[in-house]
């Protein structure tokens, strides 16, 4: 009896044909077939393309510049002794980034005829590195856009970076949230005798006291914020960054006992800002609509009850689209900049007018949106592993019984039996598993069986790929039968949102790309984890659990990119097994091409020994002293000594990844 049989097409994309179905193709591959393929127009504009020699192109300008050849400047990085994997930065993107926040916002208030302005702030949290950090201050300027810390190692940071402004020039804010203690906020106020511009947003109860006697005693108003948890619930993986169960934040009656407090002090002019954060990486318009809408509520309530109300900070959410899908899936978003900034400015205009109170300053802590596009990983392909052999063993006619069986059943199998084969085949090689643990079968003819069912499974593979409809039951095979792909990165270190919450990246060759790729893959890494591995990857909406990739060169390297990885991956990054900090460079557009900005060796192993608290000397002295206590006993050579503490020398001095 047939199993159901269900359309896949309403789950995910019907793949590609094999070489194997090659014949069956009217037209060659094009790099067309591996733009939609990728989704590379969906995600990757404006910044990343494909050529018509099938390349990743990166354009830092977006449309206003030049393009890049990424495969050949890997190559001209490797020769520069830059070892894979390598993170590229493009600062030129981060730039763009900025620009287009503002320019969004400035058509938004213009269209809508808001009577205030737009000033950002970049979460540090987002990516706390030093070139990032600092390229963004000097690109923020024109902007006066500012930064926005939740630590005390964060504040550090903004204070050393930001630009102190003038008496009379315009402040870049510097948005001070997260748990804060005396020193936190003593730094804080006392950063505005160097000319910053601190707003501390209250999201505990308790720092409110902590903070009047500090500024009562340093004799420095205070300019405060309060987070609100609004009812307005997110969506994904931080749908929980609202409501009464939400991490920071004020709930409403906190909020009134906050300016009760304030107005019985005298300082209720000090209130000038409300805050709220809905979740990072908000993929559907209307989720941002009913935050805002709440929200605009809340800050004009505030305005009536006697608050000198200056800022509505809208916090991040800005979302990414990872997939290129253009949809509320949690990994892409249904709207665009623009879309974002309009449905702001316009919710907030409008609950202003109809309260008839002024409209507030606008701010927005877009982290992702900012940082994600400017990094890319590009690792290589050091070996893959494969279920089914090239070809199946033959059978002879004398050969044990299972082994003929499965033999008839390959050499029968047609599209109109596949099904029923497929099961045939299932049940002789447990048969042929069941035979050699009661000592019937020899390891050779286990080895012949399983290979003859893998030579069915393929078999099977290339029929359902022709087929609209496949069986409930062949619907893993395709998984099942794909090959893995040994990365040359650690999951762990540079994507470990793809480990720990899920998260899809695009990925996909940087070359290669005007041929069909003939095999479907998941990615494993280095780490001795059975959690390093990218099984899930983009997919039109939903994920997919295969990657189509091209089969391995036997004499040129194979090379991957990850994308969008700016936002979290590199701070969050663990060293499970000791693999360390990646290589990373930094490249400018020039009008001829590109410039090395910046090269930031990535970590060598006597680095991550120490940060596990090994002294390389130690242990290079440890080594040293047994090789002579083998010397003496004759197991070693004096040759052989020199070379092992040579090679143990030379290894604490390499790279942590495989070169």
């Amino acid at each position: 009896m047939g199993s159901k049989t269900r359309s896949t097409n309403r789950h995910k994309s019907k793949p590609l044909p094999l070489s194997s179905l090659e014949d069956s193709r009217e037209t060659p591959w094009t790099i067309e077939d591996s733009e939609k393929l990728y989704r590379i127009q969906g995600w990757g504009e404006p910044y990343f393309s494909i050529n018509a020699a099938g390349r990743v192109m990166v354009s830092p300008q977006g449309d206003r510049g030049g393009s890049l050849d990424l495969y050949e400047l890997v190559e001209s990085l490797r020769q520069r002794n830059l070892g894979l994997p390598l993170l590229i930065r493009f600062p030129d993107i981060l730039a763009d980034r900025v620009e287009r926040l503002n320019a969004c916002f400035s058509r938004a208030i213009a269209r809508y005829n808001y009577p205030n302005t737009y000033r950002g702030v970049y979460p540090v949290k987002c990516n706390q590195s030093r070139h990032l950090v600092e390229a963004l201050v000097e690109f923020g300027k024109p902007y006066h856009f500012g930064l926005e810390v939740g630590s005390k190692p964060e504040l550090a940071i903004a204070l050393a970076t930001l630009e102190p402004s003038s008496p009379h020039a315009t402040a870049p804010l510097l948005m001070c949230n997260g748990y804060k203690d005396r020193e936190y906020i003593e730094t804080a106020l006392l950063a505005t005798k160097l000319g910053h511009f601190p707003i501390i947003a209250i999201e505990q109860l308790e720092e409110l006291h902590l903070i009047l006697e500090i500024a009562k005693k340093l004799e420095i108003p205070p300019v405060l914020g309060v987070r609100a948890k609004l009812s307005a619930k997110g969506s994904g993986h931080w749908g929980d960054s609202t409501g009464d169960r939400a991490k920071f934040g004020l709930t409403i009656p906190q909020i009134l006992a906050v300016t009760t407090h304030l107005q019985r002090e005298g300082m209720l002019d000090s209130l000038q800002l409300l805050h709220f954060h809905i979740g990072s990486q908000i993929s559907s318009i209307s989720t941002i609509k009913d935050a805002i809408r709440e929200a605009a509520q809340i800050y004009g309530e505030l305005v009536n009850l006697g608050a000198k109300m200056q800022y509505l900070d809208v916090g991040g959410g800005l979302a990414v689209d990872y997939d290129g899908s253009k949809t509320n899936f949690y990994a892409s978003k249904n709207y665009n900049m623009q879309n974002y900034a309009n449905d702001i400015v316009a919710e907030v205009k409008e609950a202003c007018e109809e309260r008839e109170i002024d409209a507030p300053i606008l701010v927005s802590e877009s982290g992702r949106a900012i940082a994600a596009h400017q990094s890319v990983l590009i690792f290589d392909i050091l070996g893959t592993s494969d279920v089914s052999p090239e070809l199946p063993p033959t059978v002879e006619g004398k050969e044990h019984l299972i082994l003929r069986n499965l033999w008839e059943t390959y050499q029968t199998l047609t599209p109109e039996n596949y099904q029923e084969t497929y099961h045939d085949a299932i049940q002789f090689k447990e048969e042929a598993i069941s035979l050699f643990s009661f000592g019937y079968l020899s390891l050779q003819e286990r080895a012949r069986a399983e290979q003859l069912y893998w030579a069915c499974c393929q078999k099977i593979l290339d029929i359902t790929r022709t087929q609209d409809n496949v069986p409930d039951d062949l619907e893993d095979l395709e998984k099942n039968m794909a090959s893995i792909y040994y990365a040359n990165l650690s999951v762990f270190q540079s994507a470990p949102d793809a480990w720990a919450i899920a998260q899809l990246f695009p990925i996909m060759p940087v070359h290669r790309l005007n041929e069909e790729p003939t095999q479907r893959a998941t990615l494993a890494d280095l780490t001795c984890d059975s959690d390093g591995k990218i099984d899930r990857f983009i997919d039109s909406r939903n994920a997919k659990e295969i990657l189509e990739l091209h089969s391995l060169p036997k004499s040129e390297p194979y090379y991957l990119g990850m994308f969008l990885v700016g936002a979290y991956q590199e701070t969050m990054g663990n060293l499970h097994n000791l693999f360390g900090d990646t290589n990373v460079v930094h490249i400018r557009a020039t009008p001829t091409g590109y410039q090395i900005d910046r090269v930031v060796k990535g970590d060598a192993i006597a680095d991550v020994l120490s940060y596990a608290q090994y002294d390389p000397e130690d242990l290079i002295e440890n080594i040293r002293r047994l090789t002579e206590n083998a010397l003496q006993d004759r197991r070693l050579t004096l040759e052989d000594a020199q070379r092992l503490l040579q090679n143990y020398e030379k290894t604490l001095d390499r790279y942590t990844y495989l070169s």
